[in-house]
């Protein structure tokens, strides 16, 4: 235990005075102090990062995607409702869409209030929809509206000063036209980065808005947790009295990556992914997100010999997953077979009955139809995962590597830190693809990973046919039209594999006994709401 003399505890109370910072408690574990028993409700959680990065603005992709749930909130909000992903109200209480599909008109709660006071306006979702699209703010989430809504591509070049398709109609009506009916139009509405920020204080503060940020969430910025050398890691959030909705029952939560398994098992936090079997055969409340989390293998389709889809279909049918799962076990996942491109989880698109992983025979055969490896050499391919190394992906290496070789392929490990590696790379190559969905629709899944024109399409692919059937499922009105229009394009990939499917993970986090309310979110436990949380036992 590291001991803390009162001078550094004059210190710490000088940083809390004048920098709005807290370190927590009277005990120190890893660094980080903090109290020995429980407190009245305050609400303790680590997520799944084990650092904690000073970003609290909702359009940097290094923001916590907790943290703003919290304090933030959008024009609408995804919730699972009897297993179906609904869009329910959040800042605005109703809309109104146009006949042609275009047109989409909000109305604002009425007296909805900052945590600094000032209430919210339709100017205030117009600013905070065009700083997202403003290339001075450079989010790397502009592409999900750039080509979307009308005007917004010619406002990110810099050509407009503002994006005609976002009009304020009145102090609590805004609307917004899209270039074509958007069938996904209120899913990108209630996506992480949508929040609404209040606008006046955002100019007059700039980037130091950020050090202290006013949203109309449930939850407001109290003071950073720092550790016992008082670096930041963590933020301490106090409860909106004045919310929308009502006051939250938890008077405090503190996010901090730092908390461990000691802290747990002491009960001294409240909630901790499950990084131990220990927690597995306890009796903590053990919550699995059914998060739409799916993994692909990928394959350079654009690079000899893996443009050869004999050679990719081979790979399908050699690739064990069943053992790659085992090998790579992690207690804080549960990881469940992949059989299609798109996870069945998702409405209406459970794609096949066909459960058949693993056949290596019908592999060598393809292999040797093919003239492979007697008449075209297979050349050593390169297996990229990303940066850092751990021992996750050195076991996913190895299984892959010993299974592979079976069918006469060689390969070698590399791990990138940047993407511009992979394009840049001339050498087939395989990669290890973790797609994490932020809304619950194959769109975000087929776009990114396979469209033609996507800036993450790591796989090189290109099939104008799926191209056309993605556009057409974009202004598709009718849910079952679409859905069969994306059976299609399970269709295609299934024929040409330019990646293969290997499983889709659950995360999974333990809480103490005394919580209660815990309502898993439709897209996982990271946009974990503590609004309705509460304590047994305490008021």
């Amino acid at each position: 235990m590291r001991i803390i003399s009162r001078i550094n505890l004059f210190f710490i109370a000088f940083f809390f005075l004048f920098q709005s910072a807290i370190v927590i408690g009277s005990g120190s574990i890893e660094g980080i102090i903090i109290n020995s028993a429980p407190q009245k409700n305050v609400f303790r959680i680590k997520l799944f990062s084990d650092t904690f990065k000073v970003q609290l603005d909702p359009v940097n992709s290094d923001s916590s995607i907790f943290v703003s749930e919290q304090i933030f909130d959008g024009l609408v909000r995804l919730e699972n409702r009897n297993n179906n992903f609904d869009i329910v109200p959040a800042l605005a209480e109703y809309w109104e869409t146009s006949p042609d599909g275009k047109r989409y008109r909000f109305y604002l709660r009425k007296g909805v209030k900052f945590h600094h006071g000032e209430e919210l306006t339709a100017h205030d979702v117009k600013f905070s929809l065009e700083r997202l699209l403003d290339p001075e703010v450079n989010s790397p989430y502009y592409q999900f509206l750039a080509t979307r809504i009308a005007g917004a591509s010619d406002f990110h070049a810099g050509r407009t000063k503002g994006i005609s398709g976002i009009k304020v109609i009145d102090e609590l009506t805004i609307e917004i036209l899209w270039k074509k009916p958007l069938t996904l139009a209120l899913y990108l509405m209630s996506m992480h980065f949508c929040k609404i920020l209040p606008r006046k204080l955002v100019l007059e503060k700039g980037k130091d808005f950020f050090r202290k940020p006013s949203g109309t969430g449930p939850f407001k910025f109290d003071s950073w947790i720092r550790d016992t050398r008082l670096k930041i890691c963590g933020v301490r959030l106090i409860r909106n009295e004045q919310y929308f909705q009502g006051s939250p029952r938890l008077e405090v939560v503190e996010f901090c990556p730092l908390y461990t398994l000691e802290h747990f098992f002491n009960g001294e936090i409240d909630s901790i992914p499950v990084l131990s079997n220990r927690l597995l055969k306890s009796d903590y409340f053990i919550f699995e997100d059914g998060s739409l989390n799916p993994v692909y293998l990928g394959m350079s389709c654009h690079i000899s010999p893996l443009n050869n889809i004999i050679l990719r279909r081979a790979i399908f049918w050699g690739i064990n997953k069943s053992e790659l799962i085992q090998e790579t076990h992690e207690a804080r996942y549960k990881k469940e077979l992949l059989y299609s491109f798109i996870p069945p989880k998702l409405p209406g698109l459970f794609l096949t009955d066909d459960r058949t992983t693993y056949y290596p025979e019908r592999a060598k055969k393809i292999l040797k139809e093919g003239g492979f490896p007697q008449n075209k050499k297979i050349p050593a391919i390169t297996l990229f995962l990303s940066h850092p190394r751990n021992e996750f992906k050195i076991k996913f290496f190895r299984e892959l590597k010993k299974q592979l070789s079976i069918l006469g392929i060689s390969l070698k490990v590399d791990y990138y830190r940047s993407t511009k590696e992979i394009k840049d790379c001339r050498k087939p190559y395989l990669i290890l693809m973790d797609k994490l969905m932020l809304f619950p629709d194959p769109d975000d899944i087929i776009r990114p990973l396979f469209y033609s024109k996507s800036e993450t399409n790591h796989c090189g692919y290109i099939n104008s046919e799926l191209d056309s059937l993605l556009s057409r499922t974009e202004i598709e009105p009718s849910w079952t039209r679409r859905n069969k229009l994306f059976h299609r394009i399970q269709l295609i990939l299934n024929s040409e594999i330019p990646a293969v499917p290997l499983y889709s993970q659950q995360n999974r986090i333990a809480m103490q006994e005394r919580v209660k309310g815990v309502e898993i979110p439709p897209m996982g436990l990271q946009y974990l709401r503590t609004f309705k949380i509460w304590f047994e036992n305490e008021k």
